[in-house]
Formats: C-alpha cells, sequence, structure tokens
C-alpha cells in the first residue's frame, strides 16, 4: 500500500469485498504477530489486512525522528482504511498498535467501525499510573529508551540476545513464539535503522508533544479491550477508568496470559475477535 511517499507492506487473508479488519502489530514484532488471527478472521467472512507499521520489516523506513510521531501512525491507518474502498474498517492493535488504535479512534471516528485492543493502555491512564508503583517500576524500559544510540547497543548485543531473550521467555506461555518466530523478528531488526526506528516510537511519542494526541483521543465506538492479566509492563491498574475514554467498552481479562495474549491464548482471543466482529442484525 503507498499514499503520502510512504508505501507500506501489509499482509492479507481474506475477500476484499468483505467487511476490512486491519490489524496492528507492536514493539518488536511486524505482521507476523497476528499469523494466528488471519486464517480465523478470514474464515469468519472478513478482509483482513495486517500492515508492518512504518519502520518495520518490509515497510518504508524514513530516517527522520519525527516520521513516527502518532499523528503519522495514524494517518498511515486512515489511509489504509481508504485503500480498502469501504468506508469504515474494524480496527485491532496490540502494543504500539494499541496505542495507535487508541489514537485512530479518537482522530477518524468516521473511519472506525469497531476498536479492539490487546494488552495497549490509553495514554491518558498509562500517564496517571506511571508516576506510582507498580507501573512506575514496571515502565522502567520507557526511559532507558529514551537514551541515544545506548538502547540499540544494548539490544543487539551478542545478536539480538535480549529481544530472543524478551520473546523466548517473556510469555507466560513458552510456545507462544516458535524458533521461527523469533528468527523471523530478529532479522527484520538488523538492516541498517531498523532498530532505531522501532525506539523511535518511544522516543518520539513518550514526549508531551507525541503524546497529547493519543492522550485526548475518546471513542463512541464498540469497543473491546483484551488484557492478559500476566502482563510484566503493564499493570492491570491501567483498566481503571477505560469507560471514562470509551463509553461503550468491554473489558476480557485472561489471566494465565502475558502481554503477547493474541499468541499466548490464540484461542480464546480468536473466539472473542470473531463473536466480537461478527455482523450486526441492526447494520
Amino acid at each position: 500500500m503507498a499514499g503520502a511517499g510512504l508505501t507500506l507492506h501489509v499482509a492479507r487473508a481474506g475477500r476484499g469485498e468483505a467487511p476490512p479488519v486491519i490489524l496492528l502489530h507492536g514493539f518488536p514484532e511486524h505482521w507476523r504477530s497476528w499469523r494466528r488471527q488471519l486464517p480465523v478472521l478470514a474464515a469468519a467472512g472478513h478482509s483482513v489486512l495486517a500492515p508492518d507499521l512504518r519502520g518495520y520489516d518490509r515497510s518504508d523506513r524514513p530516517a527522520s525522528r519525527r516520521a513516527y510521531h502518532l499523528r503519522h501512525l495514524v494517518d498511515d491507518v486512515a489511509a489504509l482504511v481508504r485503500a480498502t474502498g469501504h468506508a469504515r474498517a474494524h480496527v485491532v492493535g496490540h502494543d504500539w498498535g494499541g496505542l495507535i488504535a487508541w489514537a485512530f479512534a479518537g482522530a477518524y471516528p468516521e473511519l472506525l467501525d469497531r476498536l479492539v485492543v490487546m494488552n495497549a493502555p490509553h495514554l491518558e491512564l498509562y500517564l496517571r499510573e506511571v508516576r506510582r508503583p507498580p507501573q512506575l517500576f514496571m515502565s522502567w524500559y520507557v526511559l532507558f529508551f529514551q537514551l541515544p544510540r545506548l538502547p540499540e547497543l544494548a539490544l543487539a548485543r551478542r545478536d539480538f540476545a535480549a529481544v530472543r531473550r524478551v520473546l523466548r521467555y517473556g510469555p507466560r506461555r513458552r510456545d507462544a513464539f516458535s524458533a521461527e518466530d523469533v528468527e523471523a523478528y530478529v532479522d527484520a531488526l538488523r538492516p541498517p535503522g531498523a532498530l532505531t526506528a522501532a525506539l523511535d516510537y518511544y522516543r518520539v511519542n513518550m514526549r508531551p508533544s507525541g503524546a497529547r494526541l493519543a492522550r485526548r483521543a475518546r471513542t463512541d465506538a464498540e469497543t473491546l479491550v483484551i488484557w492478559g492479566e500476566q502482563d510484566r509492563a503493564l499493570s492491570t491498574r491501567l483498566l481503571d477508568g477505560l469507560e471514562r475514554v470509551a463509553p461503550r467498552v468491554r473489558v476480557e481479562r485472561i489471566a494465565e496470559a502475558g502481554h503477547w495474549v493474541q499468541n499466548e491464548a490464540p484461542e480464546r482471543v480468536n473466539r472473542l475477535l470473531v463473536d466480537f466482529l461478527a455482523p450486526r442484525s441492526d447494520g
């Protein structure tokens, strides 16, 4: 998909004329994050699109840090919705994809049908909780990622040993990521500038100018939040107050799953997605 001088690689499943579902991945993944959801949603009658977010894997990788501001990330999703030929799309996001989804819901309500967010906080609630324990201590890596060059050196050291360790031992379910998955994610971070682009999401959008768009986002869309309660980076306190930013929200907690909930509990997540995104008799 091309637009505004930038090309995004998009993995697709299902029929193009079917209702579109857009799946937005997080750090440090790419479209493959949704490999367990793509065929299931397609079989349920949807046209499914899972882009590599800008800077990731086969999508274009702008050199400027400002190119990863949430405004541009949200505009990429809007361009993708319009490219489907449909008036609106369902948007599903995990981790950074979830933050983008929250911001998109506030910025482009006319393009959104239903919203699903997985283990990604609304930024207003995150900024409330990050000032105090436990979220204060759970967010240490966000502060570390603000440093120049050192995070790149630490994450890439010994053939991306830190990234491999997070993906192999971070999930509560040990088979959440196969060896092939891990290698695919590491390989996508090898090209010059790829790791910096991924880290620039944190460097730009965890500061006041970048955070403003997501912090102010509100949505009246039907919203489903799926949360793996064993998340080591995000406290369940981030669920408190969601009804203030999404009055039509429903929260589904998965006690046995952690941060990578769609890969740790794929059967449960897939059932929730198919049921929530099914056509309504009233419209």
